[in-house]
């Protein structure tokens, strides 16, 4: 049965690419997103959620950009503002390329991560209030930005501390349309994008030998919790930011978080 239309930013690999099949799967026509530099990939996932029996369309677009969203939303039930980026540099290094927090990596991080999400929630929200039927927005914040605690990640870390304060205020602002807005905060998981920085990361086994459930994450754990605060069960879950970790709190699905940007201070591989 068809639940409606789903919109997934950086859907391309990874944790959008597994939240767009599930959210296929679960009902819902899905709208991908990514950059022109993944059409190829985002048009590899469209065919495998047509395979799934659901209608799949591509918006080739920079979330950063105010007019590309803009052209993403002609109907939309769920809004998953999964597109990020992260990148890992020290705070206090002599500035030279790919080793040191310049501003030009800060502006580029927060266009993305901080006006990017919220571009989505407020062009997704404008949809939904003009269609009258509510809906649900689901943001991706981090444990980053739950502890600010992840060495050499300053500024993303500053930046999923902005969704998070967005997501909560926000779901204050559009419950009355019956809009929910949550977000999920990921740890360490492994994807498409991650794998490669996880096999290099020399304390990666260690990393996962101390969980409780002893292994990484992947996109697919992602996706189970997106599920949900994309139903109707979770129509009273607001201002939610969901962990998916064993060491903390909330929900638990794997490790902590962002360990392995100590030892990888260059740049940090976007997880999804």
């Amino acid at each position: 049965m068809r639940k409606g239309t789903a919109v997934v930013t950086g859907a391309a690999q990874g944790i959008g690419r597994a939240i767009s099949l599930r959210l296929a799967a679960d009902g819902f026509d899905i709208a991908l997103n990514d950059i022109a530099a993944k059409k190829d990939q985002l048009e590899g996932v469209r065919d495998e959620i047509v395979r799934l029996g659901r209608k799949s369309c591509l918006f080739i677009a920079d979330v950063s950009v105010e007019d590309d969203v803009r052209a993403m939303f002609e109907g939309v039930d769920v809004m998953v503002a999964n597109a990020g980026i992260c990148k890992g540099s020290a705070f206090l290094a002599v500035p030279r390329p790919r080793t040191s927090t310049r501003i030009d990596d800060w502006n580029r991080t927060f266009s993305i991560n901080v006006p990017g999400t919220c571009l989505c929630y407020q062009y997704a929200a404008r949809q939904m209030v003009a269609q009258g039927r509510g809906g649900r927005i689901i943001g991706a914040c981090s444990l980053a930005g739950k502890q600010g605690r992840a060495p050499n990640l300053s500024c993303y870390c500053a930046s999923k501390f902005a969704v998070r304060g967005l997501t909560q205020a926000t779901a204050t602002e559009l419950g009355v349309h019956g809009i929910t807005v949550n977000a999920y905060a990921s740890g360490q998981f492994l994807s498409i994008a991650g794998d490669a920085s996880l096999t290099e990361y020399t304390h990666a086994a260690q990393q996962a030998a101390s969980t409780p459930v002893r292994k990484h994450g992947q996109p697919e754990d992602v996706a189970v919790v997106v599920s949900y605060l994309a139903s109707e069960e979770a129509s009273f879950k607001y201002r939610a930011n969901r962990n998916l970790t064993t060491n903390y709190e909330s929900i638990h699905l794997t490790s902590d978080a962002h360990t392995f940007a100590t030892t990888n201070a260059a740049e940090v591989t976007p997880l999804w």
